[in-house]
């Protein structure tokens, strides 16, 4: 494959298991709502017997946001490792059927295919319990070079930024990206992946990606102020540009002086999984098209609003049709 690519997303392959519940299943397990944890096998075996009917679907945070590309009519690929299983081959149909470049070779006589378990309960708040299994075992040898060369962005998840190999994976990327003059984005991911990276994340921003994505909470916890205007502040001038969500208040996103906040597109609250990976996909795909921050920033807002009106972390509308 020769063609260029507007985003090359790289992240934790897992498929998706999603389902309505009460607080009481929370409760019986001990989950705070809201959270990501990690569970191991025996853990993730007791929750999903414990769980309603669900929906299964390929999923993972840089997957999805590689999907929002494609639905947005951009050229999208994806990074990220499954094992060659009946759930990674449901990953691969999935992800390819999306529209998106997927090539990585499936892990063979290892681990099983990730999984993540999210409990919606009724106020809309998703409680996340992930089996990583495979999707940790991303290594070096799954960067191709040609393949990032060939991309205007390499979207990198946060949530992977802790086996060491999947690490030198993510340097890998973001070294070639910038050697073919491409560039380097980063999503924190979670408040928690930033509480045990700190100081790694700081650094990234600071001197190894473009574009920064992030919430508020995530913001606050990476510089760990209490203030938005004091983090945000400080994240402005570090990275290229900066784009942060805050939920129904919109997001702001910032380049050197240049500050836009964008108001949330008004829609039905349903399930929020998702949201701010299809808000990436709206940025990454307004700035592959060299559009404006304000612009990039509301068709990040139309994205995440579709997202946020279903369950599922996938676009189930056109995305090109709606911005």
């Amino acid at each position: 494959m020769t063609e260029p690519l507007d985003v090359l997303a790289i992240g934790n392959a897992i498929v998706d298991v999603l389902a309505s519940a009460p607080d009481e299943l929370l409760e019986r397990h001990g989950l705070t709502k809201g959270e990501m944890r990690l569970v191991d096998t025996e853990g993730a075996e007791r929750l999903y017997a414990d769980m309603p009917p669900a929906v299964e679907a390929s999923g993972g945070s840089a997957g999805n946001t590689a999907a929002g590309v494609a639905s947005l009519g951009g050229a999208a690929g994806y990074v990220g490792k499954v094992a060659d299983d009946e759930l990674g081959a449901v990953y691969t149909h999935d992800i390819r059927a999306a529209g998106v470049e997927f090539t990585t070779p499936p892990l063979v006589g290892g681990l099983p295919t990730a999984r993540s378990m999210i409990v919606v309960t009724p106020d809309a708040h998703r409680t996340m319990s992930t089996y990583l299994g495979a999707a940790n075992l991303l290594t070096v040898d799954d960067i191709d070079v040609a393949q990032v060369a060939r991309a205007r962005v390499t979207y990198l998840e946060g949530y992977l930024w802790d086996p060491p190999e999947a690490k030198e994976a993510f340097r890998k990327a973001m070294d070639t990206a910038h050697a073919h003059g491409q560039l380097a984005a980063l999503t924190l991911s979670d408040a928690f992946c930033v509480d045990r990276f700190r100081d790694e994340f700081i650094d990234l921003a600071d001197n190894h990606v473009d574009l920064l994505f992030c919430n508020e909470a995530e913001l606050l916890s990476l510089y760990q102020v209490d203030d938005f205007d004091t983090a945000l502040a400080k994240v402005r001038g570090r990275s290229s540009i900066a784009a942060v969500t805050r939920s129904e208040k919109g997001s702001v996103l910032v380049r050197g002086d240049e500050l836009h906040t964008v108001p949330a597109a008004p829609t039905e609250l349903v399930d929020t999984t998702g949201a701010g990976d299809l808000y990436a996909a709206g940025v990454l795909f307004g700035l592959s098209r060299g559009l404006g921050l304000d612009e990039c920033g509301r068709i990040g807002s139309i994205a995440a609003a579709e997202c946020i009106s279903h369950m599922g972390a996938r676009p189930q509308a056109r995305l090109a049709d709606l911005i």
